[in-house]
């Protein structure tokens, strides 16, 4: 595979652009680690700068810096050089892991990484109806509205994380139809979503 060297100083021209935009293609299609660390040298300290600018703690900044260049080493196919720079889409999941961060702190956060909605996510693409600050908002408001049954599981598998098989230790419904109310809620959930002009990442 061809070598690129690393951008250094901006060039004229959007060069520069082309060359991070060369280097993520390299991570995406070959699990280029010489490709990554180059990317991760550069974007990793000025993204954690950046978050201790908008006052994250030390700590903080690196876990979320880290976090969003482990992200680019999983999802470098995602990313669009036709769309957006790469350190335009790397600020915006910053951004996004520092919201998700500030939520965490209160009662009604909805956790999209929990074990219970990535247990249902894996028989379809539902996971991805739970990306962002604008689906966060409307899924709480859609919660409220499901019926009481469903709405208590949905609670402990949102807000406490909580498994499937969890939630039947902790409730003593039978798994089966913990599993049951659980895919009902989250299809009524998606297409609330999806009524509310929320779709789906494809």
């Amino acid at each position: 595979m061809d070598k690129v060297d690393p951008p250094t100083s901006a060039p004229a021209g959007g060069s520069r652009a082309a060359d991070w935009a060369r280097l993520v293609a390299r991570v995406a299609q070959d699990r280029d680690k010489e490709a990554f660390t180059t990317l991760f040298d550069h974007f990793a300290p000025r993204i954690e700068a950046h978050l201790q600018r908008l006052g994250l703690d030390a700590a903080q900044a690196e876990e979320i810096a880290q976090d969003v260049m482990i992200t680019l080493w999983r999802k470098a196919s995602l990313f669009d050089p036709s769309k957006s720079a790469l350190s335009t889409w790397l600020y915006r999941i910053a951004r996004n892991r520092r919201i998700d961060l500030s939520r965490r702190d209160r009662t009604d956060y909805v956790d999209p990484q929990s074990p219970a909605i990535l247990e249902i996510a894996s028989e379809g693409r539902i996971d991805q109806a739970f990306d962002g600050q604008q689906r966060d908002d409307i899924v709480r408001g859609l919660v409220t509205e499901l019926p009481n049954e469903q709405q208590s599981l949905v609670k402990l598998a949102f807000y406490e994380g909580l498994s499937h098989s969890q939630i039947a230790d902790r409730t003593g419904i039978p798994l089966g139809t913990v599993k049951s109310r659980l895919r009902l809620a989250f299809t009524r959930l998606r297409r609330g979503l999806e009524a509310a002009g929320v779709e789906e990442s494809r």
